[in-house]
Order: C-alpha cells, then sequence, then structure tokens
C-alpha cells in the first residue's frame, strides 16, 4: 500500500548561516556601530535571541534576519515563535524566537481531521512528529499532498519518504 510521510524539520545548517550572514550584516552597518544591535542563537534550546537600543532597531534587526533566513529556506520565518519583547538594563530591549522543529501534535491534529473530512480514500496517522498518510493508489497519495499544500499554509512541512 502506496504512503508518504508529512513532516517539519529544521536544516540547522541554512539556519545557522542565515544568522551568521546576518550578524556580518549588522555589524558592517554604521547606524548600528556602537550599539547594542546583535543576533545570538542558541543551537541547543533552538532560540534565537535579537538584541537592540530600542523597539525600532529591534524591528530593523529583524528586517535583517527573517529576509536572510527565507533565502536560505523558503517559509523558514513561520517557523518561529515570537516571544514578547522584554526591556535589559535601561531602555534596552531584547526578543526571543523559538524555532518550532516538527509537528506539534495539536498540528498533527489538525492534518488527520483535514485528510479525514476530506472524503478522500486515504488514512492519516499520526507518528511521533511526523504524519503518515497511506491509500490504495499514488493518485489519491498525490491528491492528498496538494490539499495539504493547500489548507496549511501557516507552517512549513515536507513531503517525503515516499514508498509504494
Amino acid at each position: 500500500m502506496p504512503s508518504f510521510d508529512i513532516t517539519s524539520e529544521v536544516d540547522m545548517v541554512n539556519l545557522k548561516n542565515s544568522i551568521d550572514s546576518s550578524v556580518k550584516q549588522i555589524t558592517n552597518r554604521y547606524d548600528f556601530k556602537g550599539t547594542s544591535a546583535k543576533v545570538e542563537f542558541n543551537e541547543k534550546d533552538k532560540v534565537i535571541t535579537l538584541y537592540g537600543d530600542n523597539d525600532f532597531q529591534l524591528d530593523q534587526v529583524k528586517d535583517i534576519l527573517l529576509p536572510a533566513m527565507e533565502k536560505k529556506e523558503p517559509e523558514s520565518s513561520k517557523r518561529l515563535e515570537h516571544k514578547d519583547v522584554q526591556k535589559v538594563s535601561g531602555n534596552k530591549v531584547k526578543q526571543e524566537l523559538i524555532v518550532r522543529d516538527g509537528i506539534d501534535s495539536d498540528l498533527a491534529k489538525k492534518i488527520t481531521k483535514l485528510i479525514k473530512d476530506s472524503g478522500m480514500k486515504v488514512q492519516a496517522s499520526i507518528q511521533g512528529d511526523t504524519v503518515r498518510v497511506n491509500g490504495a493508489k499514488r493518485d489519491m497519495l498525490q491528491e492528498a499532498i496538494a490539499f495539504v499544500k493547500k489548507s496549511i499554509t501557516d507552517f512549513p512541512l515536507k513531503f517525503g519518504n515516499f514508498r509504494d
């Protein structure tokens, strides 16, 4: 029985490269000289921390980082969970962006419910942080892929492990 998996994994190499290029761009900008504008990445916890002197500068740092991420991996900025802006010593600010990796249980349930409610002749099951879709024919699976791509646009999904 043909099947495929729906996953969402972060390409850590591309993420690190985009953060490194953003850091270079920030350090080379004349208007950021002598300010606290910077980007830090905690690879273990998958947290990107942005620093700035004020909210405006923090937005400028984001305007550098997010396009760099999109350039390396399309739709990668959709997987970021933006935390609230925090005040740090004096009037400096910081913001944490949490990189979501894998499909969380709520999204997996939403995908399986979408597929079941669509009336297609395929079955979806949750297996850890992936969703496996089985069907009788390859055409049905391709329809399911197109349907899920069209329905879920707020989180980057990857379709792979296609087996006949």
